[in-house]
């Protein structure tokens, strides 16, 4: 059972500039929770006990909505707003969350070398701070777990793009003959270029990883972007055990991507009985 869980969460949030200059983009909100309370929750749902925030040094915001805040707990409670206090004491109850800076933000592959000592030789969940799912049946991540445990082998969550979006993406290569849900790998790319995009299977921010990817990404050279890129190492990884893909079942909202984030905001809170009435009512109303 996968009980391990990182989630890079250390990148300059350039994409919603200038919020993101004060605000880390993982506590930019869906209505009331921030995003990175989405992807926790994914994790602790899937039975994840232990997870690892790895962030930067102008990240601390995220380091402080996850502790308890003694002041405006007992405010709270001196007023008996006890529904609020429960609010703010029960964040990502039923896991340990632990930290670690990224010094240096070079690429997914090297804040994903940062956990290795957290690790400790077990496989593990890696979950992206962009993307949040909404799982059709499961949580998206509990997927893949369920996966690992039938293969055990490493595992990417992956979704179909259009073909004009594979250079955003790393993409898989199927081996041949393969039929779903599950599928071997014969290799990944990262970002190709749009005629020579292999498939238009996308790695969608979800992985299970055996601990064996950290030997190749000790010394994994600067691949797209100049940067540490995790599919490059995957790629290496494949000379020595199998890896395997599944298309995850469920909504995913990319929400380092305004109108993914926008959408989150909308679909969120049509879901609150509290908002759906005045919500839709707004949305008919702004879309005459």
């Amino acid at each position: 059972m996968i009980k391990k869980a990182v989630i890079p969460a250390a990148g300059y949030g350039t994409r919603f500039l200038p919020i993101t200059k004060a605000l880390p983009k993982e506590l930019l909100p869906i209505i009331d929770h921030p995003t990175i309370e989405y992807i926790v929750s994914e994790a602790i749902d899937a039975g994840i006990t232990d997870i690892l925030l790895i962030v930067s040094a102008n990240k601390n915001a995220i380091i402080d909505y996850f502790d308890y805040n003694m002041e405006l707990e007992t405010i709270l409670l001196s007023k008996n707003r006890h529904y609020e206090y429960g609010l703010v004491r029960n964040i990502a109850v039923g896991a340990n969350i632990h930290y670690i800076r990224q010094r240096e933000q070079l690429g997914l592959g090297h804040a994903v070398l940062q956990a290795e000592t957290f690790v400790n030789g077990e496989p593990f969940a890696v979950l992206l701070g962009d993307d949040m799912y909404v799982g059709k049946d499961k949580p998206a991540i509990k997927q893949l777990v369920d996966v690992f445990e039938k293969v055990n082998a490493s595992v990417l969550g992956t979704m179909e793009v259009e073909l004009k979006n594979t250079s955003k993406y790393g993409i898989c290569i199927p081996m041949e003959n393969q039929k779903g849900p599950i599928i071997e790998l014969k290799g990944v790319i990262e970002k190709p270029k749009v005629e020579e995009a292999p498939s238009r299977s996308a790695i969608g921010g979800r992985y299970i990883l055996t601990p064996t990817i950290f030997e190749y990404l000790r010394n994994q050279p600067k691949g797209a972007g100049n940067e540490i890129q995790l599919t490059d190492a995957i790629l290496r990884m494949m000379g020595k055990e199998k890896v395997y893909s599944y298309d995850i079942q469920g909504k995913r909202y990319d929400v380092g991507n305004k109108i993914d984030y926008i959408e989150a905001i909308l679909d969120f809170g049509l879901q609150k009985e509290e908002l759906k009435e005045e919500l839709q009512k707004l949305i008919n109303s702004k879309s005459k």
